[in-house]
């Protein structure tokens, strides 16, 4: 199964940016990181891309997939045949919401 080519707009620290990274990591799939946060460029980029300011946001071949979690990405590349089932396991939650502390830090990090 050759890779997709993925596009991953995500935030420096954030629940559902992390389960991304972890659906990612867990099939072993190379992906270009646009982090929102520290570039607000990508921000900008992500919201013409996909209509909407919320992350993350995840282009896989074309298609931009807004307001994704790792759950949902993980499921819609199941349902598009671009990875097969896995054994592998995250010690990541794939569906959490940003903590208090990690939307502090993000608050730092654009001052």
């Amino acid at each position: 199964m050759a890779n997709p080519e993925i596009t991953a707009y995500l935030k420096t620290s954030c629940g559902w940016s992390a389960g991304v990274r972890a659906v990612l990591a867990k099939y072993d799939l190379p992906y270009e990181e646009k982090d929102i946060i520290k570039n607000p460029a990508f921000r900008w980029e992500m919201e013409q891309k996909s209509g909407q300011p919320l992350s993350p946001c995840v282009e896989v071949n074309g298609t931009m997939i807004a307001d994704i979690s790792g759950e949902e990405l993980e499921r819609w590349m199941l349902e598009k045949g671009l990875v097969g089932s896995s054994e592998k396991t995250t010690s990541v939650p794939l569906n959490a919401a940003c903590t208090d502390e990690e939307h502090a830090a993000m608050v730092r990090l654009k001052v």
